[in-house]
């Protein structure tokens, strides 16, 4: 796995302010999303992070972690990603957001989906297509 850091500064804001940052946080984690064949938004305590990081270690495939608890950012990150999964269907408010796993730069969604795409089998070709896994 490969853990990504980047240096970011943290500046209050007022709720016009707020509302740019969340399109340049959504914007961001589409950047990050598309930097990496697969990429996994997680929080470093989640056990159901950790099962998604060890189901793709386990398959060969090395996934780039960004740990929302550990950037300074991840706050307003977690927001964008749930305001992403919320628009891709696949959760209500009161779901956790984390941990969400985009491969080849496309949301694939959250545990549940990727749980799903392996036991149907189309997760492989998924992780194939993306140069992310080679069988």
């Amino acid at each position: 796995m490969q853990y990504a850091a980047e240096q970011a500064w943290y500046m209050p804001m007022g709720p016009a302010a707020a509302a740019s940052s969340m399109e340049s946080a959504v914007a961001r984690v589409e950047r990050l999303a598309s930097e990496s064949a697969v990429v996994v938004f997680s929080v470093s305590s989640c056990c159901m992070c950790h099962a998604v990081k060890r189901l793709f270690c386990g398959m060969g495939v090395h996934p780039t972690v960004h740990e929302l608890d550990l950037d300074p950012r991840g706050r307003e990150l977690e927001r964008a990603l749930a305001r992403l999964v919320a628009g891709f269907g696949a959760f209500g408010s009161a779901a956790p957001v984390v941990p969400v796993v985009f491969i080849g730069g496309r949301l694939v969604g959250a545990m549940d989906r990727v749980m799903a795409a392996h036991i149907n089998g189309s997760l492989v070709p998924l992780l194939k297509d993306a140069g992310a896994l080679w069988l």
